[in-house]
């Protein structure tokens, strides 16, 4: 098929400032859409602007900055055209560094789902887990041992180093693993590969995302922790969870901090992951926190001490906090069954989680995540 009138008229339109609309355009297969990259790579030299082309393969589509696609979709080549909608990362709703000498400390949210008392039978050795956020601090004692390459979306040549603070403490209650002068996170033998797809700020488009789930997929991660929201629905979005979930992969998203009933903002809102709400220091829904029967899952999301740039800590509050916890979790699940499969462990988490005396609904009882039922109810299935 020839895409050269196409191509002339996104070269066109396409805008470079950087408040312009994204737009991601899905074609119907991966011949069409292979057909067209083709193309973008001879006419490039002429067509200057294609360089601003982002193939997305995963979902056989491009993304690109563009003041109007009306013209576009009657290509008989394209499926759909969507908004290539920014993300942001679930901002934690408190900011408390913490000043102190420390010595080995495990944190209370990690002790408040048990996870020390299954360390004996497994510490998330040889589980891979993707966190796609801001990147982390490689240079942080708590976590070096832990850290694989990773990859940066922002700045594709250089490593995902964290210039926000919030990939790292996430990767704090992940994995954290300095058992002498820092802190121990959920899984502390687990893999942590950082992957940046979000900037300084936070911000990310769902093309970034949807291209981290692609580099997940491709390096074989066995989960994916995505501690970030947006209210807009994307189909693109939903479709390369629905890939990563069909091959094993593990999907875990934060519900949001907006403190509202029966609102889970997306890809939490995704069937195919696991929606996580927080919980208080008190054993309560924490009040930022969504809630509803959406959320699959609760964890400690209020007072988390985490890891921080510059060998640092910090107190956050917030899902994305609570959304650490549970991929911890779900790293020693794997490893003890590698092959439980995502609506497998959904099911196991939803069944054995803690339930939690403040909540008024009697048909959706919201549930704390308990690491030792969890993995009595793993082992059990294996011996069967």
């Amino acid at each position: 098929m020839n895409f050269s009138k196409l191509l002339k008229y996104l070269n066109h339109h396409i805008v470079t400032k950087q408040s312009v609309t994204r737009k991601i355009i899905r074609f119907n297969n991966r011949k069409e859409f292979q057909s067209c990259l083709r193309q973008i790579k001879k006419l490039k030299p002429s067509l200057s602007k294609l360089s601003h082309i982002q193939p997305i393969g995963i979902i056989h589509a491009i993304s690109c900055p563009l003041h109007s696609s009306n013209n576009l979709i009657s290509h008989p080549a394209i499926r759909f055209i969507e908004k290539d909608t920014k993300i942001k990362m679930h901002s934690p709703t408190n900011f408390a560094p913490i000043e102190t000498e420390l010595k080995s400390s495990i944190p209370w949210g990690v002790q408040e789902i048990k996870a020390p008392q299954v360390w004996k039978y497994t510490k998330g050795d040889g589980i891979k887990i993707s966190v796609i956020d801001t990147g982390v601090d490689f240079n942080h004692p708590d976590l070096k041992e832990r850290l694989r390459r990773g990859f940066n979306f922002i700045f594709p040549h250089m490593p995902p180093w964290d210039d926000n603070g919030h990939g790292t403490h996430i990767a704090g209650t992940i994995a954290a693993s300095n058992e002498k002068m820092g802190i121990v996170g959920t899984a502390p033998q687990a893999e942590l590969y950082p992957i940046k797809a979000f900037d300084h700020r936070g911000t990310a488009y769902s093309s970034d995302i949807i291209q981290a789930i692609e580099w997940s997929i491709r390096n074989q991660m066995n989960i994916i922790n995505m501690s970030f929201g947006m209210s807009n629905r994307s189909q693109s979005l939903l479709d390369a969870i629905k890939q990563a979930n069909e091959l094993g992969i593990i999907t875990v998203a934060s519900s949001g901090n907006d403190g509202k009933k029966e609102n889970v903002d997306y890809p939490a809102r995704f069937t195919p992951t696991i929606s996580v709400g927080a919980t208080s220091t008190k054993k309560r829904l924490a009040s930022f926190s969504n809630k509803g029967k959406n959320i699959d899952i609760y964890a400690p999301g209020e007072r988390i001490f985490s890891t921080w740039p510059n060998r640092k800590y910090v107190e956050l509050n917030g899902t994305s906090m609570a959304t650490s916890h549970v991929s911890g979790i779900v790293a020693l699940m794997l490893s003890i069954n590698p092959k439980l499969s995502p609506v497998k462990i959904k099911t196991i988490l939803k069944k054995t989680g803690t339930p939690l005396s403040n909540s008024t609904s009697k048909k959706n009882i919201p549930k704390e995540i308990n690491a030792i039922r969890a993995i009595r109810a793993v082992k059990k299935l294996k011996t069967k």
